[in-house]
């Protein structure tokens, strides 16, 4: 009885690494699926909420645009 609750929580855990693995996102932890990761020699994800991997759960403002926006660069927008 033993060995058959082994081999059923192994095949749970097999099942469950595969659909981690499958759902995995080989580029940086940045960027969004689609977005350019490996290949991107700065690693600066495109600006905006489309190009995050886990969206925010609340709307972006105009501010929040902005400010995404104008990263990396060293001054913010000053218009808020």
């Amino acid at each position: 009885m033993a060995l058959l609750k082994m081999a059923a929580l192994s095949a749970l855990g097999y099942v469950g690494y595969k659909y981690f693995e499958k759902q995995k996102n080989p580029d940086n932890a940045a960027f969004a699926a689609g977005q350019p990761g490996d290949g991107n020699f700065s690693q600066v994800r495109d600006a905006g909420v489309s190009s995050m991997r886990d969206p925010e759960n609340k709307g972006w403002s105009k501010t929040d645009e902005e400010l995404d926006g104008s990263f990396p660069a060293s001054d913010p927008p000053a218009n808020y």
